[in-house]
């Protein structure tokens, strides 16, 4: 897991051996950056210069603590200062890891970053990182961070310190001295190695680091809720019916007048057909207001009487009664 470090924040360290890695993006008028480091001992300053690593030193004397130099990477140019920490001397309690501006200030370096990496895991991902931001712009060498001691172990710490008289200034005050006269022998006064960068090793593509559990996650501007409907709920409701109008028909079904269904067996009210038989025509109205219908069945039509009717001649057993 990856931490992401605030300035004073720390992280133990379970890795033997670290390459704390410098990143920075070149641009037009920005200044090239060194990585340095200051050994010190329990009363917070450097034993003599040798527990100075920096370029025209790029190694101490135990050989626990070198620099691996510069290269360029997707992200942009890097400065290496790798540490055996299982194998630090004991009078050493902490590594201060510096970065300094050759000839110009820290307001024009850009995306300035220090990550520490598990030596032994090449292609992992960085234990922790910290964004450095200077806090004037005017300084010229920053304390990015430190590894120091706590226990049997060690941690690492993010500080982000800034001195406006480079590296120089940063290193008296840790007690190196610098001897500025002509044709002394300082390498700290000798002019700055050229620095050369290595083109960059082809590997896998480089991926943002994760971030830690304990950092608080970024937070972007709130995204509008959008309300799923539910089943159902997107097809409007009829309107209401006002008075007077007839009611709607049921969903789906040929609807049937609203007349009563009369029993089975008898002549049928116009307009309502019997349910699932063919129907008569109605019948006409009896020609006389006593006539009897028959029963449970239509009658037929009576015409109006022929005044020309008559009757045939009956036969001889009907007539003289």
């Amino acid at each position: 897991m990856t931490h992401a470090m605030l300035k004073g924040s720390n992280v133990p360290l379970q890795a033997t051996t670290v390459r704390a890695v410098l990143r920075w993006t070149p641009g037009s008028g920005a200044p090239d950056i060194d990585a340095s480091a200051l050994l010190l001992g329990p009363d917070g300053r450097v034993r003599s210069d040798e527990d100075f690593v920096f370029y025209n030193q790029p190694r101490h004397p135990s050989g626990q603590v070198w620099r691996l130099g510069k290269k360029r990477v997707a992200e942009g140019l890097t400065d290496t200062i790798q540490t055996d920490l299982s194998r630090v001397e004991p009078s050493v309690g902490r590594i201060l890891l510096v970065a300094s501006a050759d000839g110009a200030t820290f307001d024009r370096v850009r995306s300035l970053r220090i990550l520490v990496h598990d030596a032994a895991s090449a292609d992992a991902e960085p234990l922790a990182y910290f964004d450095v931001k200077p806090e004037t712009g005017q300084e010229t060498a920053l304390i990015c961070g430190e590894l120091y001691r706590r226990g049997d172990g060690w941690k690492f710490r993010a500080l982000g310190e800034g001195y406006s008289n480079g590296l120089k200034g940063l290193a008296t005050d840790f007690g190196i001295s610098v001897d500025e006269s002509e044709g002394a022998d300082d390498p700290l006064s000798a002019p700055r190695s050229e620095p050369t960068f290595p083109p960059a090793q082809p590997g896998p593509a480089q991926t943002a680091p994760a971030q830690p559990a304990s950092a608080p996650p970024s937070v972007g501007p709130e995204q509008p809720t959008t309300v799923q409907p539910l089943p159902g709920a997107s097809r409007p409701l009829p309107p209401e019916q006002p008075a007077g109008v007839p009611a709607q028909p049921a969903y789906g079904y040929p609807q049937q007048p609203p007349a009563t269904q009369p029993a089975y067996g008898y002549p049928q009210p116009a307009g309502a057909p019997g349910y699932g038989y063919p129907q008569a025509p109605a019948p006409a109205p009896a020609a006389a207001a006593g006539a009897q219908s028959g029963y449970g069945y239509p009658q037929p039509v009576t015409a109006a009487p022929d005044p020309d009717f008559r009757m045939p001649p009956q036969g001889p057993q009907f007539v003289g009664r």
